[in-house]
């Protein structure tokens, strides 16, 4: 995910739960980020710890926080207790095609029946706003996103 973003933004500071070889190994809820130090915090979260996680980047994030996250994280009176109800995604953007997402690595013909969404909360804005990725990942890959 950081070298798509490296392209957007001017600087994305990485870092992995575990060793794949990309970016350094940091727990993100226990690494000493300061409040406010980054623009945006940008992840896809272990499920397990999505709530955790989103809570955490809340405090990280100056003007926003985006995960990744299963369409289902949507779901749980405990995630509603916890974040939703005072502070719900200012976006949930549904992804329209399936995204198959394989643990620690990519892969071309890979495939899902799960269906995953973007959850943004955008400081300072209130509201929310459901809208759809459209299908875009045969436009969008690259034959070297698979070496």
């Amino acid at each position: 995910m950081a070298r798509p973003l490296a392209e957007y933004f001017g600087q994305v500071d990485a870092a992995d739960a575990y060793q794949y070889g990309f970016a350094p190994v940091r727990d993100f809820l226990t690494f000493p980020y300061e409040a406010r130090s980054h623009d945006w915090v940008i992840t896809n979260p272990p499920f397990r710890l999505a709530e955790e996680f989103v809570q955490r980047a809340l405090v990280v994030a100056k003007q926003g926080v985006a995960i990744l996250a299963r369409t289902v994280f949507l779901e749980s009176v405990g995630r509603y207790q916890g974040i939703f109800k005072d502070n719900p995604p200012t976006v949930f953007a549904q992804f329209s095609e399936r995204v198959p997402m394989v643990k620690g690595r990519v892969d071309a013909k890979a495939s899902t029946a799960t269906g995953y969404a973007w959850f943004v909360w955008k400081k300072g804005e209130t509201g929310s706003q459901l809208a759809w990725v459209p299908p875009c990942r045969r436009s969008l890959e690259r034959p070297l996103d698979y070496l």
